[in-house]
């Protein structure tokens, strides 16, 4: 799905890749390692002109569906094995990716980020805005991937650097 969005710039959400998560302790292994991670992935709001129509490329996925076919396959299973990212993620990233190559036919000279939250997006109230209820609490039934595209500030701009987790058609 594609859709119009205004999206809410707040770069306090970039501290949240640092918070600890099960398995993770000091935060995302990436903080800090990656270019495309806070603190050096660029700010959304110095890296795409605002005066340019934002776009949210997005797909949902199933969770409690998909929960309860692995229940009737593995009735042995702990509920963290059945909803285990690893058993969906690829499936879910793939679809993002072909939501975006058809933005991409339509919008080429867009730029897409696929981690608005490390470039200071609250994506939660981004996606709020137009109707997506993000679910953070236990159960989830519903998964989202969301990115943004947008026009780039004009390629000069120190303040736009080119970063890797961008693509353009």
């Amino acid at each position: 799905m594609i859709i119009l969005v205004r999206p809410v710039i707040d770069h306090s959400v970039r501290a949240m890749c640092a918070l600890p998560y099960p398995g993770h302790d000091q935060g995302c292994p990436h903080y800090g390692q990656r270019q495309i991670c806070p603190p050096d992935a660029p700010l959304f709001d110095e890296f795409f002109d605002l005066s340019q129509p934002v776009f949210a490329i997005y797909i949902s996925f199933d969770l409690a569906s998909h929960v309860a076919r692995l229940r009737d396959i593995h009735p042995d299973w702990t509920g963290e094995q059945v909803q285990d990212l690893w058993l969906w993620n690829a499936e879910t990233k793939k679809a993002l990716q072909e939501e975006i190559a058809l933005f991409h036919q339509e919008y080429p000279h867009y730029t897409v980020v696929e981690c608005p939250e490390a470039m200071g997006v609250n994506i939660t109230e981004t996606a709020r805005q137009v109707g997506i209820e993000l679910q953070w609490q236990q159960p989830i039934s519903t998964i989202y991937r969301i990115a943004l595209a947008g026009r780039r500030k004009l390629e000069g701009n120190p303040a736009c650097p080119r970063i890797p987790h961008t693509s353009r058609a």
